[in-house]
């Protein structure tokens, strides 16, 4: 008869760690996505003064491992005494991680628009904020959503690296129950349904809106 230590205080203790990997995953997905727009436009609309040294500062985000970013962004704001929680300074880093790949996916879905798209609006008296807003963002969107889903999910994964910074998230706090109770068969079992249970609607999220746009 299966048999185990675990008790509802460490599952509320899971459930703490899977709200701070959440709010973690929410506040650099949304600043990254922010980020990641702006940089997006500036790389396809601007000319190669601005846009290959910022092209240059994301490829060193994209190429550096995310450990490796998030121990040097924690050294960086002790050495500047900025004072940043660890919070703060895992949102930082994984909001410049998330711009990093989300620029790359608005670029690729502004230059998916037809040119002789954007060139009939304009010949129709739109400003280009008018293109960009009612032309190129709907069209976009649809070709960029699914990797940006697909970001959300793998940032959300990789959020569990911010444990090296001491934030008890999901990962770090099963560990945690790990070292206690000796059962990490059962408890990582739990720490994966819990995963699941936070990607599948987003990933069902996702597939119901490209479904419903593929066919209008």
């Amino acid at each position: 008869m299966f048999d185990t230590a675990l008790t509802l205080a460490d599952l509320g203790f899971l459930a703490k760690g899977a709200l701070m990997t959440l709010a973690v995953t929410a506040v650099s997905v949304l600043a990254g996505t922010v980020l990641g727009i702006i940089f997006g436009v500036v790389r396809n609309q601007a000319g190669p003064y601005w846009a290959m040294p910022l092209t240059f500062l994301l490829d060193i985000f994209r190429s550096v491992p995310l450990l490796i970013q998030l121990v040097l962004g924690n050294a960086l704001q002790s050495i500047l005494k900025l004072g940043w929680a660890p919070f703060t300074t895992s949102c930082v880093v994984l909001s410049l991680y998330t711009a990093a790949y989300c620029t790359e996916i608005v670029r690729g879905g502004i230059s998916s628009v037809p040119a002789t798209t954007r060139r009939a609006a304009r010949s129709l008296g739109m400003t280009w904020w008018q293109d960009m807003r009612y032309i190129v963002a709907p069209l976009a969107t649809r070709v960029s959503l699914p990797a940006w889903i697909g970001l959300t999910l793998g940032v959300m994964k990789d959020s569990a690296l911010v444990l090296w910074l001491g934030l008890i998230e999901l990962l770090r706090a099963s560990q945690i129950l790990v070292t206690r109770l000796q059962e990490p068969l059962f408890i990582l079992l739990i720490c994966g349904a819990i995963y699941f249970l936070i990607s599948f609607p987003i990933a069902r999220f996702g597939g119901y809106l490209e479904k419903r746009w593929s066919n209008d």
